[in-house]
């Protein structure tokens, strides 16, 4: 069922990105016409037709407010497993593993030979997913504040007013695909076995573990 979540949220996350590129292309600046406004390197740019899911505005909203319901309940579902199973302990990053994370940062930038010791997952793991999780919140949150700005007006003025969270809500999208593209690389690059895990669910990883 985890398996199921891990790939339905990756094609609701796509889908969702499309339909916001969409959404962003109708008005593609962050302040009101003829006011101050936030600057972003795409300001009042087009992006292709080929990345963008709706075909126009209303076509956007459309898809984007369908997908947004099933993406929140995989990740409410994927929240619940962690803290009912316990799985979290392993998952989220701790002040514990500050120095394991160095330690594996020095591994990948070559300053010591013998790959470190390490769990499920390894610390820079647990501080990518971790910040994952807080960005899928912020993600959501900013969502709703720009969805209903009059009914959620405290959420709104919370981020700073309708326009400023449109920004936020923006850039949370470049983070995910960031890490996505990041996170698949390092798949393939560090540990193929953890792709092919997360398809038949059997890992046999190459790396020493603490457990």
């Amino acid at each position: 069922m985890v398996r199921l979540t891990h790939w339905a949220t990756f094609v609701l996350l796509a889908g969702m990105v499309a339909s916001g590129l969409q959404i962003y292309t109708a008005y593609a600046r962050f302040g009101e016409r003829g006011g101050p406004y936030y600057i972003n390197p795409f300001q009042d740019r087009e992006f292709p037709r080929s990345v963008r899911l709706g075909g126009w505005l209303a076509g956007g909203l459309n898809w984007h407010f369908t997908l947004m319901w099933p993406f929140i309940a995989a990740g409410l579902f994927y929240l619940s497993y962690l803290v009912t199973s316990g799985e979290w302990r392993s998952l989220l990053f701790r002040p514990r593993d500050i120095r394991g994370a160095i330690e594996m940062q020095k591994y990948y930038l070559r300053l010591r030979k013998e790959h470190p010791a390490q769990g499920k997952h390894n610390p820079l793991q647990k501080l990518a997913y971790t910040f994952i999780i807080f960005l899928g919140a912020l993600s959501v949150l900013t969502g709703f504040a720009i969805y209903k700005p009059t009914q959620l007006s405290w959420l709104t003025a919370l981020f700073g007013g309708f326009q400023a969270a449109r920004y936020w809500h923006f850039w949370a999208v470049w983070f995910f695909t960031a890490f996505l593209v990041v996170h698949v690389l390092l798949v393939f690059v560090v540990d193929p076995a953890s792709l092919r895990a997360m398809i038949t669910g059997w890992y046999r990883g190459r790396f020493p573990s603490h457990d």
